[in-house]
């Protein structure tokens, strides 16, 4: 009897002290991987995973890859961070993401961007992404037809648009194109401004005041987001009206915008992450599209620039900046 007693009292302090060292031990922290085009990181993404609970370097660790606007570096990046064993790869925009993809077909990859992720190859389709991608779509091609609606009711005379796009980008010829349907519908015409890196901003601009433009779209990309101020600046001093994909660009004083906002998108990719790291497969998570729209007007812009806003048109809008 004795020795049972002893023997159960040292299992007892076997099993504590195991379970005491186990505790001890630091949990792993996720390791999320950010592969962009861009120069920086949005401050949106740092705020939506502190909506969630996350603080880098407390509880979850971020590791930023840049291309700094030039997109042939991606490939080499996301390779990167496969070999740093990232939990999860975030890629927002077409060419991070089929960089990501063409990387690493184990980890988890999140995607926020603008084409057709079925046609791109990314996933199989939105409902049943199947493999390791999963993500969001912000279906710019339909929001673009609704962009260059709301600025031909707003200013019926415009019959000519300049379109900010980025050459090379995956989709962007297929977007265009769809974008110069949506054109013809409303008898605009338009003038395409390729962009290819951070710094040909300013042959673009000159190709939109010798070839007349009368307003300023953008294809959304994520170097235009980072340029924002210069290019709501080159419209302001040019008088053109114009309307963009986020409210970021209204607030740095471009005149409408009508989308999701690059917050609440942002926001839709860190939920992704969150579920992931606790265990979800990203082929059991649907690929989103956006269903919430906001239209903002930059009525201080407008009067600086000498236009009037309808009151039609501002009785819609979500938001106004005086």
């Amino acid at each position: 009897m004795n020795r049972k007693i002893v023997n159960w009292l040292l299992t007892a302090v076997l099993l504590a002290t195991v379970s005491l060292a186990e505790a001890q031990q630091p949990k792993k922290m996720p390791r999320i991987g950010y592969l962009f085009t861009g120069l920086v990181p949005p401050q949106e993404f740092q705020q939506g995973l502190r909506e969630f609970g996350y603080i880098d370097g407390k509880n979850i660790v971020i590791e930023y890859r840049t291309a700094e606007g030039k997109e042939d570096r991606l490939p080499e990046l996301a390779a990167e961070l496969v070999r740093l064993k990232v939990d999860v790869i975030v890629a927002p925009g077409g060419a991070p993401a089929q960089a990501a993809k063409s990387a690493t077909k184990t980890i988890p990859i999140v995607i926020m961007q603008g084409g057709d992720p079925v046609a791109m190859g990314l996933v199989a389709s939105l409902a049943r992404p199947g493999g390791n991608v999963t993500g969001i779509t912000t279906i710019d091609v339909e929001l673009t037809g609704k962009r260059l609606e709301l600025l031909k009711e707003t200013f019926p005379k415009v019959s000519r648009v300049a379109v900010l796009i980025r050459a090379r980008n995956p989709g962007a010829a297929s977007r265009l194109k769809e974008t110069e349907v949506a054109a013809r519908a409303l008898g605009l015409g338009l003038q395409s401004l390729e962009v290819r890196g951070p710094n040909n901003f300013d042959s673009a601009f000159q190709t939109a005041t010798k070839g007349r433009a009368h307003a300023l779209i953008e294809l959304p990309n994520p170097l235009f987001h980072y340029h924002r101020k210069l290019i709501v600046e080159f419209a302001a001093k040019n008088r053109f009206p114009s309307i963009f994909h986020s409210r970021d660009f209204v607030e740095a004083g471009g005149l409408m915008c009508y989308g999701e906002g690059n917050a609440n998108a942002l926001r839709r990719v860190v939920s992704y992450i969150d579920k992931i790291v606790k265990g979800t497969k990203p082929a059991d998570l649907p690929v989103e599209q956006p269903t919430k729209f906001e239209l903002v007007i930059n009525l201080k812009t407008a009067k600086q620039i000498g236009l009037t806003i309808p009151p039609n048109v501002l009785a819609r809008a979500d938001r106004v900046i005086r």
